[in-house]
């Protein structure tokens, strides 16, 4: 039986002002490439669905960055002291075991705070990890780290975690702005650590992002059972196809949603009928690839000191770990 007097969860996507919602989409769909924000692929199912993709073979990604965690998790514990772990897009936690397991090792484990736009997940995840850690709080966020970073409640010692490929997802601008608005919500002497997934052979990274299973593809169309809940839109599944692919020059993986037609899609909220032609493509996700040398880069512009550099033998993932000055 689970404590509930350990857990809180604290709810602002509900919050977020619908005209600003729809001006973010409309926005979106109205620029050169057309473009839909990468949060809105997660709902309930669609996070489900991410977590199916972390055990495709072809998704390399989750495997290494785990394995990685496992063999350096005392050590950076044992660096930041921490007794809380803060976990901006927490998902399903189970990369976060590995640093939860650690801590407890070190008698440290306080404290955790999963920060997921799911509402579900972040329930699911406070339910569970109070039953694996006896004594652990658990005070949930669910919302968006772009909008809600200010409402991570205080603590104590911290590690606040980046984990997966998220910094990557947010582009040459949105990243760097992103690190430090984490920045200045951290407290002097707290420790944060970024996972950034590595340059490396391009069939490679293409393959993981077009599985076998069509797993992917079904997560990138239910981006449009999102849009349908948010702003009404009446999106065809079926008039749709998932392309994703490398772009060399940017040194980013970009995922697309093809129109097999040409289309239009009323959407009285957004006062707009989207036409789309055969062919035309809505840019859904980017995920940039880096070097050692671009993450710490990332870092130091942001205000961080870089304290260590792990990453595993292929040099597929890095996990960087700094300190707030």
């Amino acid at each position: 039986m689970s404590d509930q007097s350990n857990i809180i969860i604290d709810v602002h996507m509900n919050n977020q002002d619908p005209t600003t919602v729809k001006n973010e989409i409309r926005e979106g769909l109205l620029s050169t490439p057309k473009k839909i924000p990468t949060k809105y692929f997660y709902d309930d199912w669609g996070s489900t669905l991410f977590e199916q993709i972390c055990e495709l073979p072809e998704y390399y990604q989750t495997r290494t960055e785990h394995q990685l965690l496992k063999s350096v998790a005392d050590e950076i514990v044992s660096q930041s002291g921490a007794e809380e772990l803060v976990e901006l897009g927490s998902g399903a936690a189970t990369k976060t075991r590995v640093l939860l397991d650690a801590m407890a090792r070190a008698k440290q484990l306080k404290f955790y705070v999963p920060f997921d736009v799911s509402e579900g997940i972040v329930r699911r995840v406070a339910q569970e990890l109070v039953e694996e850690y006896e004594g652990l709080e658990v005070h949930g966020v669910v919302g968006d780290f772009l909008a809600h970073l200010e409402h991570i409640p205080d603590g104590g010692r911290r590690l606040v975690a980046i984990l997966g490929g998220t910094v990557g997802n947010m582009g040459a601008e949105a990243g760097p702005a992103f690190l430090s608005s984490i920045y200045d919500e951290m407290d002097q002497g707290d420790f944060f650590l970024l996972g950034a997934q590595l340059i490396t052979d391009i069939d490679r990274l293409e393959a993981a992002y077009n599985d076998s299973a069509g797993v992917t593809a079904a997560f990138n169309k239910n981006m449009l059972v999102v849009l349908k809940s948010v702003i009404g839109a009446d999106f065809d599944q079926e008039a749709f196809e998932h392309v994703a692919r490398f772009n060399q020059e940017k040194g980013r993986i970009e995922m697309h949603l093809r129109s097999v037609c040409d289309q239009v899609i009323p959407i009285p909220k957004l006062d707009l009928n989207l036409c789309l032609q055969e062919g035309e493509e809505i840019l859904t996700e980017i995920s940039m690839k880096f070097t050692r040398h671009q993450v710490e880069a990332l870092l130091t512009r942001a205000g961080f000191s870089p304290v260590e550099w792990y990453t595993d033998p292929q040099e597929l993932h890095g996990l960087a770990l700094a300190k707030k000055r």
